[in-house]
Order: structure tokens, then sequence, then C-alpha cells
């Protein structure tokens, strides 16, 4: 989703003249946003948007405030995912891909993966995590199957997944198997992609080809 997208499945919220406000306030006071970042879900509700699949009024609106900052980004993600409740952390992660940070916004990624909210393990694993390192990554792809997280919230799975993902997955499955317990059909899916994308040797081969 881009801000324009977003701004444009809001045209519904119960209080659009606020938003616009509050979008003008925090361009012109940075600091303003402290306040209006937490009374976004009573102001534009909390309720789904059918033009933006998966995502709420108040996410959307927290996600624009920030977009809306002159500057400091990092700092204020920070500060707002750090005295926010889960919502208004959810809404600093889904933020995240859309901020001049660079991978200034890592560290919040790695607080959200270590809790067993899944709303915030689902929204750090969104195109920001293209920042962690393949190690947290899978860590973090683990989790999700861990908690019953849908895989098809994880950007760049199958870019990303690789023969190291699939010995993981391999040793959970089996795991499971001796403890009379199913894996997630999803996991037990892309497990067998990766099994087959490396000719059965558990083994993902992802080296290019060379010409006969």
């Amino acid at each position: 989703m881009t801000p324009d997208s977003l701004r444009a499945a809001l045209r519904g919220v119960p209080d659009p003249d606020w938003l616009d406000t509050a979008l003008r306030r925090v361009a012109a006071e940075p600091t303003d946003i402290t306040r209006l970042f937490p009374a976004a879900g009573r102001r534009c509700g909390r309720a789904a948007l059918p033009d933006a699949p998966g995502w709420t009024a108040d996410d959307a609106a927290r996600v624009l405030l920030l977009t809306a900052l002159p500057a400091d980004h990092a700092d204020h993600a920070d500060a707002l995912y750090r005295h926010g409740d889960a919502a208004e952390r959810r809404a600093v992660l889904r933020a995240l891909p859309l901020l001049p940070i660079g991978a200034a916004g890592v560290p919040l990624l790695h607080d959200a993966i270590r809790t067993n909210d899944t709303r915030l393990v689902a929204a750090a694993l969104g195109p920001y995590a293209r920042h962690l390192d393949p190690a947290a990554w899978r860590q973090a792809v683990l989790k999700c199957v861990f908690t019953g997280v849908p895989l098809a919230v994880v950007a760049d799975l199958d870019a990303r997944a690789d023969g190291e993902l699939a010995a993981m997955l391999a040793a959970l499955a089996a795991e499971r198997h001796a403890a009379g317990r199913e894996m997630p059909t999803d996991a037990t899916d892309l497990l067998d992609r990766l099994t087959a994308h490396s000719g059965g040797t558990g083994t993902v081969d992802r080296s290019t080809p060379t010409e006969a």
C-alpha cells in the first residue's frame, strides 16, 4: 500500500476533517503526533477498509500520520512503538516500509517477533522485513509456524526461502510427527516447494545453471 492508496481508502471514515487537520498539524508541528497517533482509533474508527484488504481505519490513519512527518521519522516511530498499545505498535510496523529510514527500524522488528502477539509478528514480516538478516528472517518464519500466523503475510517468502529454512522446517515437521502433531498446511506446502526445487535433497540450489 502507498500513502495515496491508504488516503483514498479512508474516504469514508467517521471524521475525515479530523484526519485532514491531524495530517497538517503533524507536518507543521511534528511533536503533535504523540497525542494524535493514539487518538486515531477513536476519531477514525477501527473498521476494516473495503478498498484496502487487511487494513483497518486506525491502522491506515496512523501510517499516514507517520508519513506526514517532515523529518526524524525513525525517532518518532521508535517512541510511538515503545509507548504504544498493540494496535499502535502494529501501525508503526506497517508504516516502516513507507518511511525514509533505511534499516533504522530493524530493532522494532526484533522486538515484535519476540512477542506472542500474532498481530505484531504478522506486521513485522511485511515488506520492511527485507532488512532482516537471513538468520533472523528464518527464525521469524519459524515463529509464524509456531504461532499460527499464515505464511501468506511473509513478504518475499518464496524469493528468500533457502535450503537452511527447508532444513529447519523439515526438523520441525519430524518433531511434530513424532509427537503426533501436524504441521500447518502452508508450512508443509512451503517445505514441499523447497524440497522439489532442490531435487529432493533438502537443500535448495540457487546457483546459476551452466550452459550445456
